[in-house]
């Protein structure tokens, strides 16, 4: 493993197990809420959500230091 992953959190984790972790912990609407994305606030399922996410940048950042901000608050 190079040295810049080691440090990594997201490393070794797919987009896919990072949402479905987010959708667990607060729901869709939640979701919807704190990220304002229509993937998420109109008719919302993973699938969808992933073929967003994986096209647009920075909704994906969005995603992804939600997730870190989670983790966070969890330990």
């Amino acid at each position: 493993m190079s040295d810049m992953q080691k440090n990594n959190p997201l490393h070794g984790l797919t987009l896919e197990q990072i949402l479905t972790e987010l959708v667990n912990f607060y729901g869709w609407d939640e979701l919807g809420y704190k990220i304002n994305i229509r993937c998420f606030t109109s008719d919302p399922s993973i699938k969808s959500s992933l073929k967003f996410l994986r096209k647009t940048p920075w909704a994906r950042e969005k995603v992804e230091s939600l997730y870190l901000y989670m983790k966070r608050r969890q330990k």
